[in-house]
């Protein structure tokens, strides 16, 4: 399996880091390395993620932020410390285990066996899939998606998903180069960068380079700090990344992430 980082952002996840689940994943896949970002949090969670790197100091690492960045941030500054590392492949995951870290190894077979980029988990109810989801935060989700595809341009089912791999190539630097202008909806503003990619140095289409790959298990785990409310946060930045593609700033936009 490909040398692979996987950024976990954490921000006050004190009951709901599952430590050893991470613990008996690591000692089966030494190839897949964590990088636990804490995003200043109020509880215990610097401790354990700590607590946890002294176990396997191989593969666990933390970063621990001195301001909070919110999940933008604190995801961005895990893949600009991962870019220092020799990794073939880099990722996020949310810190809940939504997505269970086997899952890991189904994404990085696929990216490594494919011509695909990056491999993007979707929260599909399929027949032998279990996926498990609020029933107001699924349709709400579905109208978001079809926002997310008009703005795109593409379709695409499930942007929010907290689970996601990258090739780690000149392309993905770029895309992380600068701050997020949205915090909630980065994940489509990541999306968003890779297209002005193509449209201003001819990168490989999205479409071309991008899988969504249905998840074998989700659940909606408890806790979550996502609210409802948070929809109408949500439409205002796309908006944004509507202008960030469309708009008269687009091509200034695109050339400030020509830093690396």
């Amino acid at each position: 399996m490909q040398n692979t980082a996987i950024i976990i952002p954490c921000y006050n996840e004190e009951t709901r880091l599952p430590q050893r689940e991470f613990l008996d994943y690591s000692k089966q896949n030494e190839t897949i390395h964590f990088l636990f970002v804490n995003d200043c949090s109020s509880d215990a969670t610097g401790r354990i993620i700590d607590e946890l790197c002294l176990q396997r100091p191989r593969q666990f690492r933390a970063l621990h932020l001195p301001h909070n960045l919110g999940k933008a941030g604190a995801v961005r500054a895990g893949f600009i410390k991962a870019f220092a590392g020799e990794y073939e492949a880099i990722g996020f995951w949310d810190a809940d285990l939504a997505t269970p870290l086997s899952e890991i190894n189904n994404f990085c077979a696929l990216l490594a066996d494919s011509h695909y980029h990056m491999v993007l988990g979707a929260r599909v109810r399929l027949l032998s899939r279990l996926v498990e989801r609020q029933t107001t935060r699924h349709y709400l989700g579905r109208v978001f998606a079809t926002l997310a595809s008009i703005v795109l341009g593409l379709t695409i089912y499930d942007t929010q998903c907290g689970a996601k791999l990258f090739a780690n190539n000149q392309d993905l630097r770029q895309v992380f180069s600068k701050p997020f202008t949205v915090n909630w909806i980065f994940d489509v503003e990541i999306l968003a960068r890779y297209i002005l990619l193509t449209k201003y140095q001819g990168a490989l289409p999205l479409a071309d380079i991008a899988c969504e790959y249905p998840l074998g298990k989700w659940l909606d785990v408890p806790g979550s700090k996502l609210k409802v409310r948070d929809f109408g946060v949500a439409i205002f930045e796309m908006a944004k990344i509507w202008g960030i593609l469309h708009g008269s700033r687009s091509r200034q936009y695109y050339e400030e992430l020509l830093t690396v």
